[in-house]
């Protein structure tokens, strides 16, 4: 390798280190891979959860009383039918322990 191309080589080099300083580029001689292109990107989570509105189902008093009233009228039938929750002290462990 003479001088000449070692010259020529390290100006190259030196240009090159200070453009990437000058326009804020990272150098990566090697060509190794990095994660520099994902983490220079703006963060889109706030723009996202800006697409949705807000949970109405936890806000709204309506909205919360209309479940309830649907929980409600549920269980209701499910009585009627024979089907719904046994009274306190009545259910499967309670009848084990007093036989």
């Amino acid at each position: 390798m003479s001088l000449r191309s070692m010259l020529a080589q390290a100006a190259v080099i030196g240009v090159n280190e200070a453009r990437a300083k000058i326009f804020g580029h990272v150098l990566n001689p090697t060509g190794q891979r990095s994660a520099h292109k994902i983490l220079r990107k703006k963060f889109i989570g706030e723009k996202v959860a800006s697409w949705y509105p807000d949970n109405i189902h936890k806000e709204d008093p309506l909205v919360v009383a209309r479940k309830e009233q649907e929980r409600l009228s549920k269980l209701e039938m499910l009585k009627r039918r024979g089907k719904g929750p046994p009274k306190k002290g009545q259910g499967k462990r309670a009848a084990k322990r007093s036989k």
